[in-house]
């Protein structure tokens, strides 16, 4: 049969054919194109033939057309034809299909929708049909038949789509789908229907199926509906992250449910999206701009949502677009400052940590983008470390490198700004060690800006640069030949930066002799450089090289006195060179420098301090450096043993013109002789070897080196002033060539003392004799000191009032002062004895460890051995702190005071050093600070490492001090020490950091402060607001300060009285420590500052809530923190109206307290604004009613506020009028100078005047938008408000008639004023006014 239709068709006669296909019934038709199909022969010919002979103008035509498209769909998609000839039969079904009328088309359209809803697709090749079908639905124009009423063929066609997403499709079938419908023309609400029923699908697909479905998605996005669909693909990874992190965060629950997906699975996938996201943004901006504008407006309501670890990549990978990239840094980068100020925020506050129990962290977010980067994500890369740079560069660190503090104190959080860099760094280093073709190029951008940024620090890069060669050393060595690049610049750099540089780049040193070459011609070079910096650049890179190159022989550090320092990480890769060519290479290095011990004294002050290390680290090297050392000092010592002084200051200095400068920093080159010698004598002797003749030769200077210290120790003890050519009546002035000389003399005379008192100190074993030489030294060193103070107080110069800088070691200063008031040993008494008898060498030991500590808190490292190694730093200070702590509780400055003579006692100088060391250890050795807890504690000091609570410690030395201040308040008035009260202050509120807020001890401490307010009626302002602070800074992260503010309210009203004078304030004090005295401007003025930070954190809220109530989403939810948070502002603004209401009724002095109490209520009036907006929005987005706690509120602001701010501002207005009448009275009777007077007062009274109107107009702001509210919400809010009184404070009635009075009589003053009028009539209309408002303003 099918032969003879092809045949029929072949013949140009329609009407034949038509009789054959009638012939034929429904089934033999179908069964004929089956068979046909199956062949593979002719079957489009075989098709064709049937629609030739089925016209569609003949109702039966259409029919035979309709029975064979029924027939084709199944056919095609059972899978049973070769997919050529499905694609065959399906465009000549696509072509016919125009043709049919508007029914059959229906007819076929709901056809498709069964098969789609029956999930029996299988290739879904037939859905390119369904697209055509659709379309031409579409445009028919005839009514059809739908249920029981009629559609057109657009709205048939929506109803159909409508039907299709609301029933259940087979995940096998969705990519098909997508695929059609960007084949059919959508209206924007269709595409919408079409878009959220494939995001719905996402979760019902496998893993491997969506990143194509994703493509088809972002294709049909070309169409519309962008927003949804970024969203959804978000939001559905957003998910699938978050359980993932759930499923490793609670391994079992792998066992009670299959693990839904493997952990590389889902980041390949993750990042074919990202992938396929970008080629789409490629070709439509419109989708790039589209994810920036929905991102930012996902953060103004939930950061936590808009920022999660695939959106982040995301927008990394978008970034590398240029056109896009500025948009996308700014939007992450004020994202990460706002993330840190909100997280900053929150920890300081307990009121908003109940509010927000979880907060997002951006930064931890971002952290985990470079840790899923690994899994391929190449196109991430790129981003990450422009972002990391971006950050990096927006900070700049306060201190130069000299100063570690700076950048080493990673404890405290910073500001939001340090935060992002430490941030940025992280990237940067972590994307280092995951992505190995892109480190060259971040080395290599760092290193540009270590040398471009030579004026700025750069300690932040320099650190960075340290961490990325200690995490791969061998990694410099591809990148070597842009290290030596470096190296070139080096004489240019600042020394902080050389320093580091060097420090950083040391590892590679060893591993790479090409760099190692460079680096020495580099340095040589620059010793002959003409710059100083240059030079001294070279003494710190040679000083470097010697440190870390071994020779053959030298002790290992284990047996050196102390661990290497954890700035120089020591990676020995290999084991490179031999020693003995490290000897030679290390004597030709020192030949060099001994070169620059005929420098200037800044290039020689480098290699003296650097000396020591050397020694420590290569001891082989001692001979050489010793002899080096003792030839550099013959130059100044004097050998006659009656000879005073011993050491030829003449030669320490040089003049140019009438200039004149230290030439040789003598002190300094003996306290580098005395810290060699120690070296060598303690650690040399006890592992020499066998070889006697370099023995001699060692004997030899360390027995010139110790009898030359001896001698000159003798006869400094023995030299007068008079012999350094100083005494009292030498010139010390700095104006002065003589002047400059004495101070120089002074300085080095009093260096030598020192270092020798530290010299005799410790080879004296306890010797009477020794300790009296001692004494004798510091005696010297005594004399000059006071001299010094003595005319630096006289010329009250800047440079004279800084003490100089101690030679005596860190290390020593510990010794020294646990000898002096820790050592009990029998045998050590009488020697002690000598020493303990001089209270000014008491106060010298403790005033130099103050000095120390100040140093290492300023500087992060001391002067002097080990000063820059932290473990070792920290040890001392321990020390320190051990014996200060117990010298100040034991024995109490009342005690001393009595015999004190001049100076600060010792107990008080105690209590500032330990106020110091607990600064300095929360600043630089957070981690430790157990640790450092625990050697305060002498009782268990064997206690496990482990188990040490810092709260408990820290609670025993609290109430240490808590006994020393209660002391102070108990003590009578005149021993009342309010030095030292301030000192114990601050020290318990530095304590009180350490303290865990949710414990029992906080709590108690809380308590017992708020005790000592209530019950000490302290007059001492500084005592005051220190203990006032505390309390407040305390009471915050316990709960909200509020209801603590409105008793600090009530007792400020009635320690000072009423506004009124006929009112009497009822007298209920709450806190002693307000009165008279303190009450204004002090603790009203702290008070105001308390009440700022509450507004800033209800401002803070109000802006929470607005975005809160932009969203749309999970409602209950979110209504549920809503109306929390809304419970929260309203509570804590009712509580702060009451604080206001007692203090716009107080008679404060004119002055600060005014000024800031009306600034305050601008911003109060201007925050309840805010509230009643939100109120506006929230009435206009839903039909709510506003909550009777509003009302409430209201209420209390038109009762208790309102009206009083109003009689306050009258009643500064009569202040200042009082004051500008009394400067008139004085100028009536002073002629002399009166203008001045009167124009000063005037304008201060402008001054103090200038907040009025921007309250009155918040005041006026705030009852517009409570009109606003009322009528949306229909609740009259105004009956509350009274009537404003703000246009009446112009004219005071009672005031009029006096001051008319006083124009009469004052004519001629006010003649200036008259001229500006035009008329007499104006003048009296303007004139007025203009005189009232000058008073009143």
């Amino acid at each position: 049969m099918a032969q003879r239709i092809l045949a029929l068709a072949a013949e140009e006669v329609p009407e034949r054919l038509q009789e054959a296909l009638q012939s034929l019934g429904e089934g033999e038709l179908g069964d004929m194109v089956t068979r046909q199909a199956l062949k593979g022969k002719e079957t489009a010919a075989l098709l064709r033939g049937i629609f030739k002979g089925s016209p569609c103008s003949q109702p039966s035509g259409v029919l035979r057309r309709l029975q064979v498209y029924k027939h084709c769909v199944p056919l095609v998609e059972s899978g049973d034809l070769h997919l050529s000839k499905v694609s065959e039969i399906i465009g000549l079904l696509m072509l016919e299909a125009r043709q049919l009328p508007g029914h059959a088309l229906a007819e076929l359209a709901t056809l498709f929708v069964d098969v789609i809803k029956g999930s029996s697709l299988s290739n879904g090749k037939s859905l390119e049909l369904f697209s055509t079908v659709l379309t031409a639905l579409a445009s028919s124009k005839e009514s059809l038949a739908y249920g029981k009423g009629e559609l057109n063929g657009e709205e048939f066609k929506k109803q159909l789509i409508n039907t299709l997403c609301s029933s259940k499709w087979d995940p096998r079938t969705v990519i098909h789908l997508a695929n059609m419908f960007r084949d059919i023309p959508l209206s924007g609400e269709e595409l919408q229907f079409v878009v959220e029923k494939v995001l719905r699908m996402f979760s019902k697909l496998d893993l491997q199926e969506i990143p194509p479905l994703v493509y088809q998605l972002l294709l049909l996005s070309a169409k519309g509906s962008k927003k949804t669909v970024l969203e959804g693909i978000i939001s559905f990874f957003d998910q699938l992250d978050k359980r993932q992190k759930e499923e490793q965060r609670v391994p079992q629950s792998v066992d009670l449910e299959v693990a839904t997906m493997p952990l590389d699975q889902l980041r390949h996938v993750e990042g074919t999206v990202i992938l396929h996201i970008i080629s789409v943004i490629n070709l439509d901006q419109d989708l790039g701009e589209e994810l920036i504008r929905l991102l930012k407006t996902e953060q103004q309501k939930d950061p936590g949502r808009a920022l999660c670890p695939f959106s982040v990549a995301l927008l990394l990978s978008v970034a590398v677009k240029h056109r896009l990239q500025e948009q996308i840094f700014d939007f992450l980068k004020t994202s990460i400052t706002r993330s840190c100020k909100d997280l900053q925020f929150l920890q300081a506050s307990k009121f908003l940590q109940d509010l927000f129990p979880q907060q997002c962290d951006v930064t931890a977010v971002i952290l985990e983008v470079v840790k899923n980067s690994a899994f391929g994500w190449d196109h991430v890369t790129q981003g990450l470390v422009d972002l990391g740079f971006s950050l990096m560069e927006s900070y700049e660190p306060k201190k130069p490198f000299g100063g570690k503090a700076a950048d080493t104190s990673y404890g405290l959080s910073k500001t939001p700004a340090h935060q992002a860099c430490r941030l940025g760094a992280s990237i940067l280093l972590e994307t280092f060690k995951v992505h190995e073709p892109i480190r060259s190029d971040i080395l290599e951008q760092v290193l540009n800006r270590v040398l471009t940024k030579a004026v700025s620090p750069v300690s932040h890069f320099i650190d960075l640069l340290s961490n990325i060669v200690v995490s791969a050393p061998l990694v410099l060595q591809t990148s070597s030949s842009k290290v030596t690049e470096t190296f070139d610049n080096l004489s240019f750099l600042p020394i902080d930066t050389v320093q580091g540089l060097l420090r950083a780049v040391q590892p590679l040193l060893k591993v790479s002799m090409s760099v190692r070459d460079s680096l020495i011609l580099v340095l040589q070079k620059a010793i002959f450089s003409r710059q100083l910096d240059a030079r001294k650049a070279a003494v710190a890179g040679f000083l470097l090289l010697l440190r870390n190159f071994k020779v053959l022989g030298s002790l290992s550090s284990s047996q050196c006195s102390q661990a290497i320092g954890a700035t120089q990480v020591q990676a020995d890769v290999h084991a490179c060179y031999n020693s003995a060519a490290n000897e030679a290479f290390c004597l030709e290095i020192l030949g060099s420098l001994r070169r620059c011990l005929s420098q200037q004294a800044d290039v020689r002050l480098m290699l003296y301090e650097g000396f020591y290390d050397v020694l420590r680290r290569n001891s082989q090297l001692a001979s050489s450096i010793m002899e080096t050392l003792l030839s550099q000092i013959k130059q100044y010592y004097l050998p006659q043993p009656d000879l005073l002084p011993p050491l030829k200051l003449e030669g320490c200095i040089m003049a140019q013109g009438d200039q004149i400068f230290l030439q040789e920093p003598l002190a300094h080159l003996l306290c580098c002789i005395q810290h060699c010698l120690a070296w060598y004598k303690s650690t040399v002797h006890l592992c020499q070897g066998t070889e006697d003749d370099d023995e001699e030769e060692d004997v030899g200077f360390e027995q010139n080196f110790e009898e030359m210290l001896e001698s000159v120790t003798r006869r400094m003890i023995k030299s007068e002033l008079e012999d350094f050519e100083l005494d009292k009546s030498a010139d010390f002035s700095l104006s002065s060539g003589v002047g400059v000389k004495n101070n120089i003399y002074a300085i080095q005379v009093m260096g030598i003392c020192e270092v020798l008192i530290e010299y005799n100190f410790n080879i004296g074993n306890f010797s009477k004799s020794k300790f009296e030489d001692v004494l004798g030294l510091f005696t010297c060193y005594n004399k000059l000191s006071e001299i010094l103070k003595e005319k630096a107080g006289k010329n009250k110069s800047t440079l004279g009032n800084k003490t100089a800088r101690s030679f005596l070691s860190m290390g020593f200063v510990s010794t020294l002062l646990t000898a002096l008031f820790r050592d009990n040993a029998q045998s050590h008494e009488e020697s002690l004895a000598v020493l303990r008898s001089s209270t000014e060498f008491l106060r010298y030991a403790v005033s130099v460890a103050l000095q120390k500590v100040q140093q290492l808190e300023e500087t992060g490292q001391t002067d002097g051995p080990d000063g820059q190694n932290p473990e070792k730093m920290f040890q001392n200070l321990c020390k320190i702190t051990r014996v200060l702590l117990w010298r100040y509780t034991s024995i109490p400055t009342v005690v001393e005071e009595s015999g004190k003579k001049k100076g600060k006692s010792i107990s008080l100088l105690c209590l500032e050093g330990l106020l110091r060391i607990f600064n300095t250890v929360q600043q630089l050795y957070t981690a430790r600070i157990p640790q450092f807890l625990q050697a305060l504690d002498i009782t268990d000091g064997d206690a496990e490492e482990t188990d040490i609570n810092v709260t408990e410690k820290a609670a025993f030395q609290i109430r240490q001090f808590q006994r020393s201040l209660v002391n102070q308040f108990s003590s009578a008035e005149d021993d009342f020490n309010s030095k030292e009260t301030q000192s114990l202050i601050t020290v318990l509120s530095t304590l009180s950091k350490l303290l865990d807020p949710a414990s029992q001890q906080f709590l108690q401490f809380l308590t017992w402060t708020v005790k000592v307010c209530k019950e000490n009626a302290l007059e001492d302002i500084a005592c005051c607001k220190g203990l006032l602070s505390l309390l407040f800074s305390l009471h915050v992260l316990y709960k909200s300060p509020v209801s603590l503010l409105r008793e600090l309210a009530q007792d400020i009203h009635a320690c000072l009285g009423d506004i009124d004078q006929d009112v009497e304030v009822e007298c209920r004090s709450h806190f002693a420590i307000v009165n008279a005295k303190t009450a204004a401007p002090t603790v009203c003025l702290l008070l105001l500052g308390q009440v700022d930070k509450v507004l800033e954190e209800v401002d803070w809220l109000i802006k929470k809530l607005t975005s809160l109530g932009s969203d749309t989403s999970d409602s209950s939810q979110a209504s549920d923190q809503t109306q929390a948070l809304e419970k929260g502002v309203i509570l804590q603004l009712g509580t702060l109206l009451t604080v206001y209401h007692e203090l716009v009724q107080t008679a404060l002095p004119a002055g600060s307290c005014v000024d800031t109490l009306l600034r305050s209520l601008s911003k109060t009036y201007a925050i309840l604004t805010s509230l009643i907006k939100h109120y506006i929005q929230a009435c206009r987005s839903t039909s709510n009613t506003i909550p009777g706690r509003l009302e409430k509120l209201v209420k209390l602001s038109g009762s208790h506020l309102t009206p009083q701010c109003y009689s306050f501002i009258t009643y500064v207005q009569n202040i200042h009028s009082e004051s500008l009448s009394s400067a008139e009275e004085k100028k009536k009777k002073k002629k002399e100078d009166e203008a001045a007077a009167v124009s000063t007062v005037m304008a201060k009274v402008l001054r103090d005047t200038k907040p009025i109107p921007n309250l009155i107009f918040a005041i006026e702001q705030y009852e517009k938008f409570l009109i606003h509210l009322s009528k949306k919400s229909k609740v009259n809010l105004m009956q509350y408000m009274k009537l404003s009184t703000s246009r009446d404070f112009r004219i005071n009635a009672s005031m009029l008639d006096s001051v008319l009075q006083e124009h009469n009589t004052e004519d001629a003053e006010n003649e200036p004023d008259n001229n500006q009028s035009g008329t007499a009539e104006q003048t009296d209309e303007n004139q007025e006014p203009k005189k009232k408002r000058r008073r009143k303003k």
